[in-house]
């Protein structure tokens, strides 16, 4: 049987694959994760193939507005802005904020500063509506979270959360009788969802090469 490391050697080979096959030089993008190194920002963004996901999930609905939960260094909501989408991103930290808008100037996005719980109610009050919601923040908070997301989201728009697969295992919640976020939105007809599942070599360890999202269309 391989071992972790050689599992880990494997996948990292598919993602090289994987990205020099697919994915094409992007100076802004790459600025992006030099600048929020070099502002000290933790280097937890998304993959490079993820971004690239979130990329395709917006141009196939068309999305004009995306909300993201969670900005960092503004890495993810560049590649969703330059489909040519508005993003309004949400961040607790001010100086994640001010490195974000710095990596996305020039592009139709906006930062929102303070704790997504607070702002989201804001949002649906103001009336806002999405295309795409894009959740990769606090992992305790995200039935909260996804809750606040189908209000703000359009019929037939979509709804992604991020590292669910690497929560339910760190939470060790893998079976029916343990409330997760899977168990709440099974039971939850304002939407249809889907667990999908992949192995990744992004984070560097054999520990973190297994996550999964969550993807969610509002009914």
């Amino acid at each position: 049987m391989a071992s972790s490391s050689d599992k880990l050697a494997t996948v990292a080979a598919i993602d090289t694959l994987a990205q020099t096959s697919l994915l094409r030089p992007n100076p802004r993008l790459e600025h992006a994760l030099e600048n929020s190194k070099a502002k000290g920002l933790p280097p937890i963004a998304v993959s490079p193939l993820t971004g690239q996901f979130l990329a395709i999930q917006c141009q196939l609905i068309g999305a004009k507005n995306v909300l993201e939960v969670g900005t960092l260094g503004a890495y993810s909501t560049i590649w969703m802005a330059e489909t040519g989408a508005k993003v309004t991103s949400l961040e607790i930290d001010p100086k994640h904020k001010e490195v974000a808008l710095e990596n996305a100037k020039d592009l139709d996005v906006e930062v929102l500063l303070g704790p997504a719980l607070e702002t989201m109610p804001r949002l649906a009050q103001e009336g806002r509506q999405f295309d795409l919601v894009f959740i990769d923040a606090d992992w305790g908070e995200q039935w909260e979270y996804f809750d606040w997301a189908v209000k703000l989201t359009r019929k037939k728009g979509l709804i992604y959360v991020d590292n669910v697969v690497r929560e339910l295992l760190e939470s060790d919640k893998l079976t029916a009788d343990k409330e997760s976020l899977v168990t709440q939105v099974g039971k939850d007809d304002r939407v249809k969802a889907t667990l999908l599942t992949s192995a990744s070599s992004h984070k560097g360890r054999a520990d973190e090469m297994f996550d999964g999202v969550l993807l969610a269309v509002v009914q």
